[in-house]
């Protein structure tokens, strides 16, 4: 007989191997980062579960008296719509991911509580927690060591972008190490454009950084990531 405590370990399998994914993609700055690739690792998890073990009391030996799974695969497909109602891009800036995975597992945990699955919708629902208090605090902690971080920014010239860039830099909470100043190569329509890379020092995450320099009025494209790296 199906116990819910025997299939924690499948859970927590799914919260270790998603978040180990999910801590690369943010260590390379990536706009789906922790957070979200651990969320939806999580509700993948809990959607199998629900569809492996929910349905016991509908189903009488070998006979199936109803078929209420139909429904439960219609909420994976049709959340799906909602959550990406929620996610947008503004020139190079991706925002509402994570709020669409949260959509999506809390899709998943009221399933598996109308599934009479209640220990595993808790514990999914604990999950989320830890992973949007927690794994904010404990990146910070792991990525300190990284060296410093960057943003190249290409912006429109002579309309004083620069210093409402480097204002949002400081307001974001980073200080400016470094600035390196040219023209980017291309068309006649690039000979008004400047890039700009900033080295910056700072805690805070760089990809909240990059969103809002991307709202800067002239801003064309902004990328983040190691210093090191983008200075090379």
């Amino acid at each position: 007989m199906f116990n819910e405590w025997d299939a924690l370990w499948q859970l927590v399998l799914a919260l270790a191997l998603s978040s180990a994914i999910g801590f690369e993609r943010e260590l390379r700055q990536k706009s789906a980062g922790l957070r979200t690739y651990t969320l939806v690792g999580v509700g993948s998890a809990l959607f199998m579960l629900i569809s492996k073990y929910g349905f016991a009391d509908v189903v009488n030996g070998t006979t199936v008296v109803l078929d209420p799974s139909r429904v439960a695969a219609q909420i994976v497909s049709g959340i799906g719509f909602i959550g990406a109602g929620l996610i947008f891009v503004r020139r190079d800036a991706v925002r509402g991911l994570t709020t669409a995975a949260g959509i999506w597992l809390t899709a998943a945990v009221g399933a598996a509580a109308a599934a009479d699955l209640p220990i595993l919708a808790t514990a999914t629902t604990a999950a989320y927690f830890v992973v949007a208090y927690a794994y904010p605090w404990l990146l910070s902690r792991l990525t300190s060591g990284r060296g410093p971080t960057a943003v190249r920014v290409t912006y429109e010239d002579g309309q004083g972008i620069l210093r409402e860039v480097m204002t949002t830099c400081t307001r974001g909470g980073f200080a400016i190490a470094d600035v390196a100043v040219d023209r980017p190569e291309g068309g006649a329509h690039d000979r008004d454009l400047v890039r700009v890379l900033l080295e910056l020092r700072g805690s805070n995450p760089v990809t909240e950084l990059a969103a809002k320099i991307s709202d800067v009025v002239g801003v064309h494209e902004v990328h983040a990531g190691v210093a090191h790296e983008m200075f090379d």
